[in-house]
Formats: structure tokens, C-alpha cells, sequence
């Protein structure tokens, strides 16, 4: 391999172990294959073990060498589940003993058998918008408000506390010296939010982003708070994308006309008037993951072109 150069050594992640939550697909994969680029051997989880077998076999596949990069290594996890979570942690620890990097990406925007989305409440011509209290208490349901809240917010918490020994131990694999702190390597986790979060429109869903994602974005830095304190060398950061190809969003070509006008409940399209690119969201997490990140902690990152800036 060319070596690297000086200024590019920092966001090397040769040697180290990355798990991927919903690596399979969209945003998650766009970070797994970053990762990979960036030398990391990366386990892409998800509950469709087809569609995590066939992303592994392209992205390996594709390499004009077997020493280029790293690896994609598929692993079948449901994030509800502490079972399945505790199983994924104990094949990651017969396979490398460590993890050096989590990323919590798995989520989902809607109920699967009721809805959260609903257009009326900013389209003033529907007639559920006459009465919108009673419209919303009629159509929602606390089913649909759980899964959301359970796989957004809580299922990343659960994730990071079955795979922290294992974290722990990716930090002193790398030089975390003693009690003293001084000089001390981190591993890292990255929950990955939406700029969504930072709205105080509700976008037509109160739960998905103005309570499920900034509920992710608050636990990220409670969760860096009570690990710097308790000298637990795992930074935890955050990040708020905007609108991404994704099998949530769309191709990248229906973005790119959606993102030229104003999202429904919104007040403007996002500066950027584009959907964002691959590596502009790949190389923020490759920077909180590597040591060039190691001075970053309880950071919430937007990546969203000025999504959030003009919708409050």
C-alpha cells in the first residue's frame, strides 16, 4: 500500500475494530464503507442478514487487493433486543477481543403498523387541521410512539452499555496507561441523530425528530459526562445529518429535487439546496472515530448543508 501522508495519518484507522448499527443500507453504510477506505475492519449489524451478506461481499469485492483497506464483516443484531445485542458482543469478543469504535445508526422514522407522520398538522387546508388536538390524540397511539422512542433512544443506550467492556479494552489496546489520565487513548461511539433534532418544528412528527433525536443527542452527552467522570476512556460524540440518499430519504436523484424546495412543515430548503455528499457526512465520522478526533468529546456535529439554520 502507498504509505500515507503526514497530515493524513491522524484519520488512519488501520488496525482498528468498528461496529455499524444498520450498516447496511444508507446512512450507516455510507459510514461503514468510510471506515473501510480508512483501513478499520467494520461489522455492519442489522435484523436482514441477506441484505448485510450481499453489502460485505460488494465492498470486499471490490477491492483491487486484498491488503487494500480493511473489511466488511456482516453480523445479524436486532438493537431491541438485549439477547441479540448480548450475542453480537460476545461473537465481536471470540473474533477480535476489542471494539474500538460503535456507531449507534439504526433507526427508524415511523410505527410499522401506525404512523407518526402526520401532513395535516402544517397543511392548514386539510380538515384535521381544524382541530388539531383532537385530530393528533385520535390518530396517534402510544404503540407507535414507543417503537419509534425504543429504537431511537433507548435501543443506543443498550447497544453502548453491552459493547463497553469491549470499548474499554479497544482504548488499552492502544496505549491507556494508568489511573493518572495522562497521555490516555479513547475509543469512541457516535450516535448518529438528524438535524431534525435540533428543530423546534415539529416537521408533521412530534416523535421522530423533535423527541426521539434530540432525546439521542442529550443522552449522547450525558453518557460522555458519566464516562469522563468515571474515567471511562470511551468518548461519546453526536451527529445531526441532514437529507442523504437512504431507503428512509430516497435516491440521491429524488433528493435532488426535493431539497430545492421547502420540506413539508418546514419554513425554507436548506442553503446547500442539495442533498449531501458521501464523504462529507463519511469523513466527519472517520474524524470522531480516529485519533485526530481523540481530542473531541460530548460534541453534537451538524452535517446538514444549513438545514437547521433556517428551519428554528
Amino acid at each position: 500500500m502507498t504509505p500515507k501522508p503526514e497530515h493524513g495519518r491522524g484519520l488512519d484507522l488501520t488496525g482498528k475494530v468498528a461496529l455499524v448499527t444498520g450498516g447496511g443500507t444508507g446512512v450507516g453504510l455510507i459510514i461503514a464503507k468510510s471506515f473501510v477506505e480508512h483501513g478499520a475492519r467494520v461489522y455492519i449489524t442489522g435484523r436482514r442478514e441477506e441484505v448485510l451478506k450481499k453489502v460485505a461481499a460488494d465492498v470486499n469485492g471490490s477491492k483491487s487487493s486484498p491488503d487494500e483497506g480493511g473489511e466488511i464483516v456482516p453480523l445479524q443484531m436486532d438493537v431491541t433486543s438485549k439477547e441479540s445485542i448480548r450475542n453480537a458482543v460476545q461473537f465481536v469478543n471470540r473474533m477480535d477481543g476489542k471494539l474500538d469504535v460503535l456507531v449507534n445508526n439504526a433507526g427508524i422514522a415511523n410505527g410499522t403498523t401506525t404512523s407518526t407522520f402526520f401532513p395535516f398538522i402544517s397543511d392548514k387546508s386539510d380538515p384535521e387541521h381544524t382541530n388539531l388536538g383532537n385530530s393528533l390524540f385520535e390518530r396517534s397511539t402510544f404503540e407507535s410512539w414507543e417503537e419509534v422512542l425504543r429504537t431511537n433512544t433507548v435501543a443506543p443506550f443498550f447497544v453502548t452499555m453491552g459493547f463497553l467492556e469491549l470499548l474499554e479494552k479497544g482504548a488499552k489496546s492502544v496505549g491507556h496507561p494508568d489511573q493518572s489520565g495522562n497521555g490516555r487513548e479513547t475509543s469512541s461511539v457516535i450516535n448518529i441523530s438528524s438535524a431534525g433534532a435540533s428543530f423546534k418544528l415539529s416537521m408533521n412528527s412530534f416523535a421522530y425528530p423533535t423527541s426521539s433525536k434530540a432525546g439521542i443527542n442529550h443522552l449522547s452527552q450525558s453518557m460522555a459526562i458519566e464516562f469522563a467522570v468515571n474515567k471511562i476512556p470511551v468518548r461519546v460524540n453526536c451527529i445531526e445529518p441532514g437529507i442523504f440518499p437512504s431507503e428512509l430519504m430516497g435516491t440521491r436523484d429524488e433528493l435532488e429535487k426535493i431539497t430545492k424546495e421547502t420540506l413539508p412543515g418546514g419554513f425554507r430548503p436548506a442553503p446547500a439546496q442539495r442533498p449531501g455528499k458521501d464523504e462529507e457526512l463519511g469523513m466527519a465520522a472517520v474524524f470522531l472515530a480516529s485519533s485526530a478526533g481523540g481530542f473531541t468529546n460530548g460534541i453534537v456535529m451538524r452535517v446538514d448543508g444549513g438545514l437547521a439554520l433556517v428551519n428554528p
